[in-house]
């Protein structure tokens, strides 16, 4: 089973942003397997949506640290651990400059990067970025494209309805041949579909606590992404799954480890990373919470 840890990126823990190099390194060393950013342009102050079914936004995120900075932040002090995004929003960047900054990191990695990528749910972050809030599964796919083109071909250029990238030199390309992996973050029918055609990876989410159902829950997503992919005549095998465990703050560490043991054993997943911001507000809270978890699920 690979066990890995999000970044210290938001509310208190990103003040302590200094010590993320440090964070990370000990991780690596006491055996995690990856390290995982997301991404929060902005949080509204009177949001037309709320996070994750709700009214309102966490106060957590009203401070954020970058996560294509932090990404570059890991790779510079770890030699091993993966690296990776859940999810960067991408119809919020122009693909050049994504594709440059995602180059970067998996050089400076050598070749470690998992960028995972999703089409956001907060109408004022793409009013921030300046882009239409409609047709997001549409500039998420002609976003891939792009990438697709600039990390693949020499000159690239591509031209979408909705992103535009002139022809260009593209000399540097990642690590990764013919280009990192690409996992998406989907639960709707249109989402789990687009997976099954084209990506190489899915990023479900596991809360803990969470409902009695959702392994059954998880299976029936995947199986929709299986059925896309042979009917896309791709082996449903080649698509990986990365499961992220949202921890709710006052949950106990043993029943998060007992859920990923269970959950590994329910479904036959075996990659997960855990998400601890709402366990503690200190960056060494968040460290020996880590630790604990790891020696726990490798002993």
């Amino acid at each position: 089973m690979k066990i890995g840890f999000a970044l210290p990126q938001h509310g208190s823990q990103a003040r302590e942003g200094a010590r993320v190099a440090h964070y990370a390194t000990v991780l690596e060393q006491a055996g995690a397997d990856s390290l995982w950013v997301g991404e929060r342009l902005i949080a509204a102050t009177d949001p037309k949506v709320g996070y994750a079914g709700k009214d309102t936004i966490p106060g957590e995120f009203n401070s954020v640290l970058d996560p294509l900075v932090l990404l570059g932040i890991a790779a510079a002090v770890t030699e091993r651990v993966a690296l990776g995004a859940n999810v960067l929003i991408a119809p919020l960047h122009r693909p050049a400059q994504l594709a440059r900054a995602l180059t970067t990191v998996d050089v400076v990695s050598n070749g470690r990067l998992i960028p995972g990528f999703g089409i956001g749910w907060s109408p004022e972050e793409y009013e921030a970025a300046e882009v239409p809030f409609t047709h997001r599964g549409a500039r998420l796919d002609e976003t891939l494209d792009a990438l697709e083109a600039i990390w693949t071909t020499d000159p690239a250029g591509y031209r979408g309805r909705y992103v535009s990238v002139p022809e260009h030199r593209s000399e540097l390309k990642p690590v990764q041949r013919p280009r990192p992996p690409i996992y998406l973050g989907a639960f709707s029918p249109a989402g789990l579909a687009r997976i099954g055609r084209r990506a190489d990876g899915w990023l479900p989410v596991v809360p803990v606590p969470g409902p009695p159902t959702w392994v059954q829950q998880l299976l029936k997503l995947r199986g929709v992404i299986d059925e896309a992919a042979l009917a896309a005549g791709r082996d449903p095998k080649d698509i990986g799954t990365v499961l992220r465990v949202n921890v709710a703050a006052g949950t106990d560490l043993e029943r998060v480890a007992a859920t990923i043991e269970k959950v590994a054993a329910d479904t036959g997943f075996d990659d997960f990373f855990i998400d601890l911001l709402y366990v503690t507000d200190s960056l060494d809270g968040m460290l020996d919470a880590a630790l604990q978890l790891l020696g726990r699920l490798r002993g």
